[in-house]
């Protein structure tokens, strides 16, 4: 079992609009309520960037920013792994509408957008990053693939790995066939090797048991099984307690990914 450690976190979500914001709740310190997120900024970007971007990009933008900007590191010298379990949702439903009229108009924009790795295109833009880049998708278990994806890039480039994990809920009539409760959005700055700075320790390995953490809150637990990217939330909250404690995530493959997490 290898060992990562977390260096910086970033994340938006109704009611944690911020790590210190999350922190404070997922601590115990005050109780959870599903407040309007703030808008989304994505200062990182040049304003004619920001005009174009849609909520997605600026969702992820926000928390990979806050995450380096935690852990006080130049964004330019990071690898990074962005997981989304369906991307753009509103970029593909505009294109689909698009595609029902006369003369299917779809605008370049639109299209440029509707690729999955989007928002690490933009992240490289913003920062002016050529470190390496992955984006992946793996439906509900997003978040476990790619914790899974940034330890073996890590460990095997011996870098900082920025994870960043975001997901929407989908426009009408998409959310039909699939219902996200809430947005969500989740950056971790990971090392292998280790440093003062560090907010906790991770030790990871699959396991064939497929049981999963839950959260003893009915509203966290609500948010963590509405919305993929959320599925991070025991995670966050073994951090905020600085508590040594064992997690199960879920992947798309048999068994699961067995956490410790030590403060």
């Amino acid at each position: 079992m290898s060992h990562l450690y977390v260096e910086g976190i970033g994340l938006m979500a109704p009611g944690l609009a911020s790590w210190a914001d999350g922190r404070a709740v997922l601590a115990g310190e005050r109780s959870y309520v599903a407040a309007a997120m703030p808008p989304l900024t994505a200062t990182l970007l040049p304003t004619n960037e920001r005009r174009r971007t849609t909520a997605t990009v600026k969702l992820a933008l926000q928390v990979a920013q806050e995450a380096i900007l935690n852990a006080e590191i130049d964004p330019r010298t990071v690898a990074t792994v962005l997981a989304s379990s369906g991307g753009d949702s509103e970029v593909v439903d505009r294109i689909c509408t698009a595609l029902t009229q006369s003369g299917r108009p779809v605008s370049p924009t639109h299209f440029h957008h509707s690729v999955h790795n989007t928002p690490a295109g933009y992240w490289a833009i913003a920062t002016q990053c050529t470190a390496p880049s992955l984006s992946l998708s793996a439906y509900d278990d997003s978040f476990a693939a790619g914790l899974l994806e940034a330890a073996a890039l890590a460990w095997t480039e011996q870098t900082r790995v920025l994870l960043v994990a975001y997901d929407l809920p989908l426009p009408f009539p998409l959310s039909e066939h699939r219902t996200l409760a809430a947005p969500f959005a989740v950056a971790l700055v990971l090392n292998p090797a280790t440093t003062e700075r560090r907010l906790a320790t991770l030790r990871l390995k699959r396991s064939d048991d497929s049981s999963v953490s839950g959260l003893d809150d009915a509203q966290l637990e609500a948010l963590r099984l509405g919305n993929p990217s959320a599925r991070s939330l025991p995670l966050l909250r073994a951090i905020a307690r600085s508590t040594a404690t064992r997690l199960s995530l879920p992947t798309n493959a048999a068994g699961a990914l067995a956490l410790e997490v030590e403060p």
